[in-house]
């Protein structure tokens, strides 16, 4: 899932000039949730189409079929997690993700 992300956001970058291209990723736990953030600094996408691009089918891309960000969703949901994207002030935008953490039992405790 964090690969699908992660080429996406090269994809967004890929026209840029080398020294522009910039791609984050950021892990944090934040209320006892991991969240990952993935930051692209390319063009962005359309605030009407920010929620969009999770359906099935829906694609900002010349080439692309619209299916992966769908299965994030449902990967993060199947998870109890969530999964959203947002614009960056500057330029580009950000997918995030969060997911619960769980603690296992030790050895000793099982």
């Amino acid at each position: 899932m964090v690969l699908n992300l992660v080429i996406n956001g090269c994809d967004a970058i890929e026209t840029l000039r080398a020294r522009d291209r910039q791609l984050t990723v950021r892990t944090a736990l934040v209320n006892g949730q991991l969240e990952v953030a993935v930051t692209d600094r390319g063009k962005g996408i359309a605030p009407e189409d920010l929620e969009r691009v999770f359906e099935p089918f829906v694609t900002t891309k010349p080439q692309g079929m619209g299916l992966g960000l769908a299965v994030c969703r449902t990967i993060v949901s199947a998870h109890a997690g969530r999964i959203w994207a947002a614009p960056n002030a500057d330029a580009g935008t950000t997918f995030h993700f969060t997911v619960p953490i769980s603690k296992t039992k030790s050895a000793a405790n099982a």
